[in-house]
Order: C-alpha cells, then structure tokens, then sequence
C-alpha cells in the first residue's frame, strides 16, 4: 500500500460502471480516504448540495450518461470553490481536448490504470492549486 495522506481527505467518486466504481473505492479506501460516490452527476450534484463535511476532490468519468464529467465538474465548482478535480477517461486526453471535453491542463487518468497509478494520480491531484 502506498503512503496514505496525513489526514483523511474526502472524495466525491462519479462512475457510472459499478464494478469499476466498486473496485476505485476499495483501492483509495486502503488508503484512508472518505469516500462519497454516485453512478451519475445528477446524484453526485445532489451529494454536493446535501453533504455537510467538505469534499476534497471530485473524482469523474468523463463520459457519464446525461451530464458529461467536465459539465458536472463546472456546477461543483459552483456550488463548491476551489475543489479539486481529476477526470478518468478511456479516450485519450488529446482526443477529449479535440471534442471541447477537457482543457489541455486538467487533470486526467486514462483508462486502464492500475491500482497504483490511481493512488499516484490522486496524491498528485490533492497537492496542486484547486480546479479554476
């Protein structure tokens, strides 16, 4: 297991594939993280809007059915300033950026990764300046 955080920051997983949403939490709980989750951003927004402890992260899928992962991304961050953001994906991140998904500069996580890339990604993510 990878170093944990020195505390237990909280983050909001969005994936709309249970298994997949099973197994990302399973993997950042090792690492002591609180974890919040939704299979869509209509529930996440509700979480956002209903959660009283901070979120320390949103954790998305890009492509999520009826609300895409950047579009919930912008509406967090509304209703939330300066929370961190990290997109998974399985396009590649040049394909996003030609579709007007993602800018160039945020964070992302291609699809598949392993359990170590995501632990990686996230301790990365929680140490830079929050989403824009």
């Amino acid at each position: 297991m990878a170093d944990p955080p020195a505390s237990h920051p909280t983050i909001l997983l969005v994936e709309d594939e249970e298994g997949v949403r099973r197994l990302m939490r399973i993997i950042l709980a090792e690492d002591r993280y609180e974890i919040l989750e939704a299979p869509t951003g209509a529930k996440a927004l509700y979480l956002v809007e209903h959660e009283v402890a901070s979120i320390d992260l949103l954790l998305t899928d890009v492509g999520l059915p009826g609300m895409s992962g950047p579009e919930l991304a912008h509406r967090v961050s509304q209703i939330r300033p300066g929370i961190k953001v990290l997109f998974i994906s399985g396009h590649t991140g040049e394909a996003l950026v030609h579709l007007g998904l993602l800018d160039s500069d945020r964070a992302l996580l291609q699809k598949p990764f392993s359990p170590d890339q995501l632990r990686a990604k996230v301790r990365d993510v929680l140490r830079v300046a929050p989403m824009r």
